[in-house]
């Protein structure tokens, strides 16, 4: 991908130097590079946190909302207008913690979005926390004795929710991110990918080299994603090795959208109505409060 592609926007970051968000940010740029995207055609939503600025340094439409909150403008947005290619850039303090009730009813509904989670297991943007995916034993400023509660696993939450697409990947190995972010793109439905992203500020116990000794590809492997058994077995596979890549596939037949929009027709914030169809609806509106 050519630095000055389309989707580039040049302009000083407040990411520390080293960080797994800028791998993250141009694995984003090449993908929709791939996929033959252009600006107009992409919508980034996001929370609260140094993942949710990411379509700040993005050249396409962008929504930053409140802390865990990213899915629902998401679905909304996908609702208005069912062409547009809809991303979630979000951290796993914020889609997993704060956003967890949206997270899981964002699968249920199998909602047309791709989310990908930057998950450093910890709080980043305030300067060191646990998250929801820290280890058991991890030691920070506010947990000085180490982390009690069990992690959180959303790759295993996703699988047993029928989600359509599931992916882990290595911040570092940005064509491989890439490429699943394209497959969960083109794959109808929900599509979370999980993105293991080192925070060389807060987080030294899982760093690059920490990562890098562990991450195996499932793709090389002979592994089939269509197996749900053994995607959740994969799910759960953490410590000494960590699987990436595609987990599980599941070609749902329904999103919640199907219900009220068919294949073909114009999207809502395309539609005209006249203009007395709407008065009447608003003066309705406020009749009933």
């Amino acid at each position: 991908m050519s630095a000055t592609s389309e989707f580039h926007y040049e302009r000083e970051t407040s990411w520390c130097p080293g960080c797994g968000d800028f791998q993250i940010l141009k694995s984003v740029e090449q993908a929709l590079v791939a996929l033959g995207k252009k600006p107009g055609e992409v919508l980034v939503v996001s929370g609260i946190g140094q993942a949710a600025k990411l379509p700040h340094y993005l050249n396409a439409n962008g929504f930053n909302g409140l802390h865990g909150r990213a899915l629902p403008p998401a679905f909304g947005a996908k609702c208005a207008n069912h062409e547009l290619t809809v991303l979630v850039t979000t951290g796993d303090g914020d889609c997993y913690g704060e956003g967890g009730n949206h997270f899981i009813h964002a699968i249920r509904r199998n909602i047309d979005i791709t989310v990908i989670v930057h998950n450093n297991q910890i709080y980043g943007l305030t300067k060191g926390q646990a998250s929801p995916t820290s280890d058991i034993g991890f030691v920070t400023k506010t947990q000085p004795g180490g982390v009690v509660l069990t992690p959180f696993n959303p790759l295993a939450v996703a699988i047993s929710l029928e989600a359509a697409f599931v992916a882990r990947a290595f911040s570092k190995d940005t064509d491989h991110v890439a490429s699943l972010i394209v497959e969960g793109v083109k794959t109808p439905g929900f599509a979370l990918i999980d993105v293991l992203q080192p925070c060389v500020s807060f987080n030294k116990v899982n760093t690059y080299q920490w990562y890098q000794q562990r991450v195996y590809r499932l793709d090389e492997d002979g592994y089939d994603p269509a197996d749900k058994l053994k995607a959740f077995e994969k799910a759960l596979e953490w410590g000494e090795r960590i699987p990436t890549g595609v987990l599980y596939k599941n070609p749902r037949a329904e999103s919640y959208l199907d219900h009220f929009i068919k294949p073909g027709e114009k999207p809502l914030v395309k539609r005209e109505r006249p203009r007395g169809e709407i008065e009447a609806l608003v003066n309705e509106f406020y009749s009933e409060i």
